[in-house]
């Protein structure tokens, strides 16, 4: 264990009956799009690591970003077997490996879903089900098309009590002051840029205002703002729990979760972050 991390030989979960939990597309495709909805990988070793652990290199930004959402994610579920389906699992699965091996019968949707029987070709809105116990969308709301439709859709396949568990972007809410002290810990530039790179390079680039600039190019994905699914959120179902939290650190050079939150709390920057947990309402 090197500085507080553990080898890289010991980051992988072991999960019978489950593809290889690596992965770095989203399910859409679209590299520019922040926060992917990646498989889950050496989740665990990144969520022990976490603040405590000053040499991030052996954990990739979506493992440090899975090993922060999951403790919220298992915290809203009931105990298995229950069953499930996540939104947007993307192409290697997303959490879908690691609720199989806990005991949940739990289903992955997405038009580019890995092969095998935990796992369905489609979008969510065409995807006839049965009522399950529990939906997670992680990140996968703000591209939508029709969020309200979505939703809808959410609503009529939870069953009676069942728990509806969102992660999203408040992109609102990464304003100037924000993305310049991202932009001040971005990593060194390399082959593969990731997504704060290639704003900030378009930003300067664009010779916008960044409000214009972010505000365009949110526009052009056809990106939900998170006030926006929140509001759609908040007329179908009663939330037991709404927060904002760090959302940029797994992206960062060296930034800890527990960083970026105390610049939150300084009111150096704002919390980009929503986590969600509701319930439907009774219908009439």
């Amino acid at each position: 264990m090197e500085n507080g991390c553990p080898p890289s030989e010991a980051l992988h979960l072991t999960m019978s009956g489950g593809q290889p939990p690596d992965g770095t597309a989203d399910s859409a495709g679209q590299p520019s799009q922040p926060r992917h909805r990646l498989t889950l990988s050496r989740i665990t070793a990144a969520a022990e690591a976490g603040d405590g652990c000053r040499s991030l290199w052996r954990v990739t930004p979506d493992d440090r970003w899975l090993g922060a959402v999951w403790p919220f994610v298992r915290a809203q579920l009931p105990a298995a077997p229950t069953a499930l389906i996540e939104i947007g699992c993307g192409p290697l699965g997303g959490f879908i490996p690691v609720l199989r091996s806990a005991g949940y019968e739990a289903v992955g949707i997405d038009p580019e879903a890995p092969d095998g029987a935990w796992y369905r070709r489609v979008e969510f809105e065409r995807y006839a089900t049965d009522p399950v116990g529990v939906i997670v969308a992680c990140t996968s709301l703000h591209h939508v098309a029709d969020l309200a439709g979505v939703l809808d859709r959410v609503d009529a396949a939870l069953a009676p009590g069942g728990v509806l568990v969102v992660v999203e972007w408040a992109r609102e809410r990464f304003d100037e002051r924000t993305a310049r002290w991202c932009q001040d810990r971005l990593p060194e530039p390399g082959p593969d840029p990731g997504w704060l790179d290639q704003r900030c390079a378009e930003w300067h680039e664009s010779g916008q205002s960044w409000q214009d600039y972010i505000g365009n190019w949110a526009d052009a994905e056809n990106l939900h703002a998170g006030r926006d699914i929140l509001r759609e959120l908040d007329a179908r179902f009663d939330s037991g729990s709404v927060s904002y939290r760090p959302y940029y650190f797994p992206d960062l050079a060296g930034v800890s979760e527990a960083e970026e939150q105390a610049a939150i709390d300084s009111g150096l920057i704002q919390a980009g972050r929503i986590q969600f947990a509701g319930r439907p309402r009774p219908h009439p």
